[in-house]
């Protein structure tokens, strides 16, 4: 069989973009490589309640068995696929300390398949009004059909509800410069991060309004005092000297914090890092703040901080494991690990034509398969083992119908 000439497409008819099947399989990884980060190594068949409260999955709440003015529920991935799958579900991405909710008291008429025996409530999950469906201070549903203006939704690592970037009383810097962001709500709850945000936060490229000095982060100048192993904020060399001080006496954990005397001065005297911040003069204000890259291992984990941290119930800022980029990450190396790829392997062993053929296929597949998916996308239904052993039952059987009508010439 001779290879199709170039530009002349698989089907014959109109001329389409020429992509390689290289950046076919590039795309396809890439989108892969996503779809294990936002379920963060989360197991697809068998239910979590049995690990207890998960530090954190892939979560989701069924408005289908729990709908507004029940009680609010969530479940695993494994229990959206198997109990829930033809159900209408809003996708919770993830939240901290949950256990799953399947089947419990709050599900009047349904038991979980996959773990019937199950406590009757789950004492230490939280929830907020993301398990309805809505979000930010605005209670909108996302997408929301009634909002036009184009905005990007982001989490509260605190409370863990999402906000509109326009809704959070300073405009976010661009996506790329902070990695966690802290509602209005949550700073007056964690009122010690206002001494922390002079010094680590990252600016809002656009101040809420123009008055001069009105602002989150304030600079504060140069005092008279004898230099101390934290320095004030205001001057380049004075930031770059603090970091790497930080840096220095107290390394990103990967756990949940530590004592204080591992974290010292030269003189090798215990410090509260947040009493020698809140020493200089710094600036509180009704807005949000947004935070860099391991940000968390800088703060204090004395005796006194542990306790106040216990007590505002935050003790998972301590811990760099509970950050969603960690989440993410577990996702992309548990199914990496040691990982070929067997589609490569067989095309390194196949000559040109079989390649041409097997891009043709490919694509007829992709193109299918897309079609197929979108309509439970529109109608808001988990695609569940069946469906997509239905669908390439049916793709196979229309593969052979149009090879029995194919003629085949040899050069």
């Amino acid at each position: 069989m001779e290879a199709a000439a170039p530009g002349s497409g698989c089907g014959g008819g109109a001329e389409e973009p020429v992509v390689s099947l290289a950046e076919v399989l590039a795309e396809n990884e890439e989108l892969e490589k996503e779809a294990r980060a936002v379920l963060g190594g989360s197991d697809h068949e068998r239910c979590s309640y049995s690990q207890g409260a998960v530090k954190r999955q892939a979560l989701y709440a069924c408005s289908t068995c729990t709908p507004p003015g029940g009680e609010p529920a969530g479940i695993c991935l494994a229990c959206s696929y198997e109990c829930h799958g033809t159900h209408r579900l809003f996708e919770l991405y993830t939240k901290r300390n949950f256990r799953c909710d399947c089947g419990n008291s709050k599900f009047k008429n349904l038991q979980c398949k996959l773990l019937p025996e199950k406590g009757k409530v789950n004492s230490g999950n939280k929830y907020n009004d993301n398990f309805y469906g809505l979000y930010c201070t605005c209670k909108r549903p996302y997408p929301d059909p009634e909002d036009e203006i184009p905005d990007e939704m982001i989490q509260c690592i605190v409370c863990e509800d999402w906000f509109h970037g326009r809704h959070l009383g300073a405009v976010p810097p661009e996506s790329g410069d902070f990695h966690e962001m802290v509602c209005q709500a949550c700073m007056n709850h964690c009122h010690f991060l206002w001494a922390y945000a002079s010094q680590l936060a990252v600016p809002p490229l656009t101040k809420v309004n123009s008055v001069e000095g009105e602002g989150v982060f304030l600079k504060v100048k140069e005092s008279e005092e004898p230099k101390k192993e934290i320095k004030e904020s205001g001057v380049e060399q004075q930031e770059m000297k603090e970091e790497k001080q930080m840096e220095q006496f107290n390394e990103p954990s990967t756990s949940s914090g530590s004592a204080c005397p591992e974290v010292v001065t030269k003189s090798e005297e215990p410090v509260c890092k947040l009493k020698e911040l809140q020493s200089k003069p710094f600036l509180k204000k009704d807005t949000a703040t947004f935070w860099p890259l391991n940000w968390r291992s800088k703060l204090c984990t004395c005796e006194d901080c542990l306790k106040m941290y216990s007590e505002l119930e935050v003790q998972f800022l301590t811990d760099e494991c509970d950050t969603v980029l960690a989440y993410e990450n577990k996702g992309t190396s548990d199914q990496e690990t040691e990982r070929r790829d067997p589609l490569m392997d067989t095309l390194n062993s196949m000559n040109r034509v079989q390649q041409v053929e097997l891009i043709c296929e490919y694509n007829d597949l992709k193109t299918e398969l897309t079609d197929y998916l979108r309509r439970f996308a529109d109608e808001g239904t988990v695609v569940k083992r069946e469906d997509i052993q239905h669908f390439f039952e049916e793709f196979q059987s229309r593969k052979r119908q149009r090879t029995n009508r194919m003629q085949y010439y040899c050069s």
